[in-house]
């Protein structure tokens, strides 16, 4: 039986099958040109492989299996914002449009902001910012979002701006207080609220992202097995840079792969563009 109230069980289903799609992306096999995409830091590596005792073939793997775990965490991302899309009265902007809010919740009957015994005044929108974790925000991001929940509420006194965060340190539903031009900022009508807080609210249900996490491991079980992935993965990154540390000649194997490694990011620079 399906009871989950707040979104069909074949939202739900399209849901994590296009998440899943998503994950499988950062699955497909990486060469040194995608590896190097970024420009990885070359002088990291050299202490990295030094100082904790490992081959370069295994150090390489190492970054790229945090590369994926980056990306994955995007994937994340998407599957946390977009739910809504399925949810009575929120609305999933493309991205850039509508202000570029990551949700927007509108309740034509009123809705209070913040929890009953805090607030007895209603809004009919609520504007939201989405992030994974509440610690990935640095001080520039944080005051720049801050910002635009300001300018929001200049232009619409009826509503409220959340910081939702799918990873915070604990249940809530507060004031957001940060640092703006050097100064201490608050308003009652901009909050950072837990996820679970932002489900109750949209839903009605106050265990309703207890529910969605208990759904999911049942969901993703069903879904992954339909899905083919005839995709062989077979990264090529370090077969690549041992044929491009050939070309050097600046000492024994682990030598010129450290040379090769350098070169990624510093070919360039001076002394590194006349190596051979």
């Amino acid at each position: 039986m399906w009871d989950l109230e707040f979104i069909s069980e074949e939202d739900f289903e399209n849901h994590v099958r296009k998440t899943i799609e998503n994950y499988r992306e950062s699955l497909k096999s990486m060469t040194l040109k995608d590896f190097n995409k970024n420009i990885i830091d070359p002088v990291k590596f050299a202490f990295d492989k030094a100082l904790y005792g490992i081959s370069w073939q295994e150090l390489i793997n190492n970054e790229i299996t945090r590369q994926r775990d980056k990306t994955n965490n995007n994937y994340i991302g998407y599957f946390h914002q977009h739910i809504f899309k399925y949810i009575d009265k929120c609305i999933v902007p493309p991205n850039g449009k509508d202000g570029g809010w990551d949700v927007i919740y509108k309740n034509p009957d009123g809705l209070y902001f913040a929890p009953n015994d805090e607030c007895d005044e209603l809004v009919h929108t609520i504007y939201v910012e989405m992030k994974n974790k509440h610690n990935t925000m640095n001080s520039s991001s944080a005051e720049r979002t801050y910002k635009k929940m300001q300018q929001q509420l200049c232009n619409d006194d009826d509503c409220a701006c959340y910081l939702v965060e799918a990873i915070a340190n604990d249940s809530q539903n507060i004031i957001w207080e940060t640092t703006v031009d050097k100064k201490k900022v608050h308003h009652k009508r901009i909050r950072r609220v837990s996820i679970d807080q932002f489900y109750n609210i949209v839903t009605g249900q106050s265990d309703a992202f207890y529910t969605v996490c208990m759904k999911l491991p049942e969901i993703i079980a069903k879904v992954a097995p339909q899905m083919t992935n005839d995709k062989n993965v077979d990264d090529t990154v370090y077969s690549e840079l041992k044929k491009e540390a050939k070309h050097y000649k600046a000492g024994d194997e682990d030598v010129n792969l450290t040379l090769a490694m350098y070169m990624l990011g510093f070919s360039s620079y001076l002394g590194f563009n006349g190596t051979n």
